[in-house]
């Protein structure tokens, strides 16, 4: 069911974001046939709270109000990865999921989903720029780092923005179809539908050497991306047991070393491609995936896209 929504919000709120929940089911759309959802917005810290743009946001509603939603959506917000939380509102968002609501966070609102418990076990999506971030402070939930959003019935995230959008949409259709969807689409003059698991563009981040045992690894993975490598190997580097040194890595990085050098060596392709005019079999060979072939089927199953196209996407026709 889907039809009692409320947006809840903190102070330092993106308004970008509270925007994107504002439009899909903050706005009556009834004149075209359009459901018309029961949409507030609520502040969890005061009737009025500031934004990160510099200013304020008024609401008469408080934390009493997402008792009857049916969709809580938490917005992004300045500094939401360092802050700590109103524990009535992680109240609140747990006896929610408990009644059988649903929660949607879009971008940084996932640290509150995950402070309030209800990300352990459970995958997410994130912006890029945060993924790290909220695999070190929430070691108990997946971060997948690379997609739009992430569906873990009643627990739905989605990384910046625009996917922001593609969450609420892909919400609107699972729960109301397809012809609901694409005609609030149309109203927005957005895409009707993009899967989930396609990537976000994302630039190629540095290892993240704080890391307190695996941290020289990560380096020394980083600066040989071109190598084959074993678990093994890399656990002898950190004089470690390869049982334990798989633990440890999951622990610090929120991943395996498989899908983090995968990551790495996908992240580096993509740098070459946009800015070399390196061939494909040599990038290929570069980033560690050895043939041409390879790298386009590991490309197609992290981005959804070709070696080819990606170059073209960023450079044009002439330098595909």
């Amino acid at each position: 069911m889907l039809n009692n929504v409320a947006a809840v919000l903190l102070d330092g709120v993106h308004p970008f974001e509270l925007g994107v929940v504002c439009e899909v089911f903050g706005i009556d759309r009834s004149d075209d046939g359009l459901p018309v959802y029961d949409f507030a917005v609520v502040s969890a810290e005061g009737p009025t709270l500031g934004t990160h743009c510099g200013f304020t946001v008024s609401t008469p509603h408080g934390l009493d109000r997402l008792e009857e939603a049916d969709l809580i959506a938490v917005p992004a917000g300045e500094a939401y990865a360092e802050r700590e939380y109103p524990p009535e509102l992680l109240d609140a968002l747990r006896r929610a999921v408990d009644r059988g609501a649903r929660v949607l966070s879009v971008c940084s609102g996932v640290f509150v989903l995950a402070a309030a418990g209800l990300l352990d076990g459970r995958r997410c999506a994130v912006h890029w720029h945060h993924a790290d971030q909220l695999a070190r402070r929430h070691p108990r939930l997946t971060v997948e780092p690379d997609v739009l959003y992430v569906d873990e019935d009643p627990v739905i995230t989605s990384a910046g923005t625009a996917a922001g959008i593609d969450a609420c949409l892909h919400l609107v259709r699972k729960e109301q179809g397809p012809e609901v969807a694409n005609k609030i689409a149309r109203r927005m003059v957005v895409p009707p539908h993009r899967d989930g698991g396609q990537a976000q563009y994302i630039e190629r981040p540095l290892p993240k050497a704080p890391c307190d045992t695996v941290g020289e690894v990560l380096v020394w993975m980083e600066e040989h991306l071109g190598q084959e490598v074993t678990v093994e190997q890399l656990a002898a580097r950190a004089h470690m047991a390869p049982r334990t040194f798989a633990r440890r890595f999951q622990q610090e990085t929120g991943t395996t070393p498989y899908r983090w050098l995968l990551r790495q060596r996908v992240l580096l392709a993509q740098e070459l491609l946009e800015g070399t005019d390196e061939t494909v079999d040599a990038i290929a060979a570069r980033a560690g995936f050895g043939t041409a072939a390879a790298l386009r089927h590991q490309f197609l199953r992290a981005l959804g896209t070709t070696p080819h196209a990606y170059r073209r996407a960023f450079r044009g026709p002439a330098a595909a």
